[in-house]
């Protein structure tokens, strides 16, 4: 059988992507925060003090790309990065005034968005759509 453009989920899937990003992109723009960054600004609301090691992990990002990230958080004076006492190489990320202030805004622009975007969706709803893309994620990464 062959598919269709319409027919690969990848397609739909980078669709939606692309909506979501678009969307949220024009919320955080008044704040001079990107989407990438918001993703490290939400787990620093969330657990302040985090390594950039940990945030590797969580976000599933390469060091590179969240060293980069982290330098510009801490150029617009959301962040402050310090060297762990007890191991030089690791350094960790804590809000700065400025960075939970901050919070106090975009957070609630977050949960707004995530409400818009689950309009009309069961909790069951939810938990099998992570499934599936859990199953999916899992299926490229063997590719890998």
């Amino acid at each position: 059988m062959k598919f269709t453009f319409q027919d690969y989920i990848s397609i739909k899937l980078h669709k939606t992507d692309l909506n979501l990003t678009s969307y949220i992109k024009a919320k955080l723009e008044p704040y001079n925060l990107a989407p990438e960054q918001n993703l490290i600004m939400m787990l620093l609301w969330e657990e302040d003090g985090l390594s950039q090691h940990q945030l590797v992990n969580k976000l599933d990002k390469d060091k590179t790309n969240i060293a980069r990230m982290s330098s510009s958080l801490e150029k617009k004076g959301f962040i402050t990065r310090s060297n762990c006492s007890n191991d030089r190489r690791s350094v960790k990320l804590f809000l700065t005034p400025c960075g939970k202030k901050l919070g106090e805004e975009i957070i609630p622009i977050a949960e707004a968005f995530n409400e818009v975007v689950c309009k009309g969706l069961s909790k069951e709803d939810l938990q099998h759509m992570e499934k599936l893309l859990d199953k999916m994620n899992k299926n490229v990464q063997e590719l890998l």
